[in-house]
């Protein structure tokens, strides 16, 4: 039995929705949700070395869109163990053939999939429950003299957010418009 996973490309470069395939008997399933090489087979940053969980208590919670310059740019693979989420990667590679698109993906614990964000673009997410819990694995420590973000509803991006924003920390919701 061989277990691998589906990898399939969005609208934004690097950006792949990653779905395990599970194995299920009368026991329940199996799956693997990372493969270093299958994910070298398709050219993903498998330098992993850091992993990290969040907790939201309330719909409608909204973090982001936050990044790291370099050195310190970090690829991360986010993936829902409880509740469900919008989950959004931002192109901010300006020399990127998707610069400034955004790709937005409906992650939650029954389904299962992850979102891979390649360094480079901005990340972040709309919670679409209560106690939404997330795992990330990161692949650079937190940085903060490199950390930044834009705004989430700037015009720039457009993004197209699927619900009301009811919790936003000061610092998400008080970014400028992005300059190009």
């Amino acid at each position: 039995m061989q277990f691998v996973m589906q990898i399939s490309p969005t609208n934004v470069a690097g950006c792949f929705v990653i779905t395990p395939v599970k194995h299920a008997d009368d026991r329940g399933h199996f799956a693997r949700l990372w493969d270093k090489d299958v994910a070298v087979l398709h050219g993903l940053d498998t330098d992993i070395g850091i992993i990290a969980t969040t907790l939201n208590h309330a719909k409608g919670t909204l973090r982001g869109m936050h990044f790291q310059s370099p050195p310190f740019a970090e690829t991360k693979l986010v993936r829902v163990v409880r509740g469900s989420i919008f989950d959004v990667a931002l192109d901010l590679r300006k020399d990127s053939p998707t610069y400034l698109k955004w790709h937005g993906e409906l992650l939650s614990a029954s389904r299962a999939g992850q979102l891979y964000i390649p360094k480079g673009c901005a990340h972040g997410y709309l919670t679409l429950e209560d106690d939404t819990e997330l795992n990330y694995l990161l692949s650079s420590p937190h940085a903060p003299s490199h950390a930044s973000g834009v705004r989430y509803n700037d015009a720039a991006f457009a993004i197209d957010w699927p619900g009301e924003v009811r919790v936003i920390a000061p610092r998400d919701a008080g970014y400028a418009d992005y300059q190009t």
